[in-house]
């Protein structure tokens, strides 16, 4: 009534008011006098997902059937005998923050990638540099590939050293002319995802991005890694200070020129 503060009544536990009434002196108001009934239509929940139900291996077969007559390339999906299945997913790769690989190594070759060798085990020596934004890389996996171990791989094969920790796979998704993006838990299936949707990446797809957690895990970084930060941010805070300065130097010399052109003139 005074601070015109609602909740929903689930939400009552979490609301703590120190408003106060006028004229009430230290009067508090009460979070029962501000409750709004449950699923109140002016307000905006977010409604939970439930989970599907595991699919039978004759709805897997079907789906799979499905799948593989849409694709328009050899990324076929394969069922296997014991109910799980093999295919493909494309990864953008869209990092905004350097990564971190090892210095002074040659890259690696097919048999490297075939004995599993682990170049990044061979130096101690680390550089930091961008990866191309919007980099794609096509990855084989299982129906049992987990987020997680979508992760590792592929920083195994750009021979990252960093936290895995760091990353989280997104899925992109197109509703309405608009792009949302929801992060994936580590435990969730890529494929089996990818196989619900279907192989066409306007309806899903994959993105490897920063994990975003609202507050920096500076405790995850090595300390090469954060002065290789402060370097950077050095930087860019020296090219945005020169950007602004050039900005404004071109405004003063037009300023300037529409001054003198301006002199004797009457008005």
């Amino acid at each position: 009534a005074d601070c015109r503060y609602t909740c929903h009544q689930e939400c009552r536990s979490l609301i703590q008011l120190d408003c106060r009434r006028p004229g009430q002196g230290q009067g508090q108001l009460s979070p029962e006098s501000t409750l709004l009934p449950p699923c109140s239509q002016n307000v905006t929940q977010p409604v939970e997902e439930e989970k599907p139900q595991p699919l039978t291996t004759q709805e897997i077969k079907q789906k799979i059937e499905k799948y593989n007559a849409k694709v328009t390339n050899c990324l076929l999906m394969k069922l296997n005998d014991d109910g799980t299945y093999t295919g493909f997913i494309k990864v953008h790769l869209k990092l905004r923050r350097p990564v971190t690989v090892p210095a002074g190594i040659r890259p690696q070759s097919i048999y490297d990638a075939l004995k599993e060798v682990n170049l990044a085990e061979m130096t101690d020596k680390r550089t930091s540099f961008y990866l191309p934004l919007d980099a794609i890389k096509q990855l084989h996996i299982s129906s049992t590939t987990t987020v997680s171990e979508v992760i590792q791989g592929l920083l195994k094969k750009f021979m990252v050293v960093d936290n895995p920790q760091k990353f989280a796979l997104f899925k992109e998704m197109r509703r309405d002319g608009q792009v949302l993006f929801q992060k994936l838990p580590l435990t969730e299936y890529p494929l089996h995802l990818r196989l619900l949707a279907g192989p066409d990446t306007d309806v899903l797809s994959f993105v490897l991005k920063e994990n975003e957690t609202g507050e920096v895990e500076w405790d995850a970084f090595s300390i090469p890694e954060l002065q290789n930060f402060l370097m950077i941010l050095d930087k860019e805070e020296k090219d945005k200070i020169q950007q602004v300065q050039r900005k404004y130097e071109k405004f003063k010399q037009r300023l300037q020129q529409t001054l003198k052109e301006a002199r004797g003139k009457p008005g």
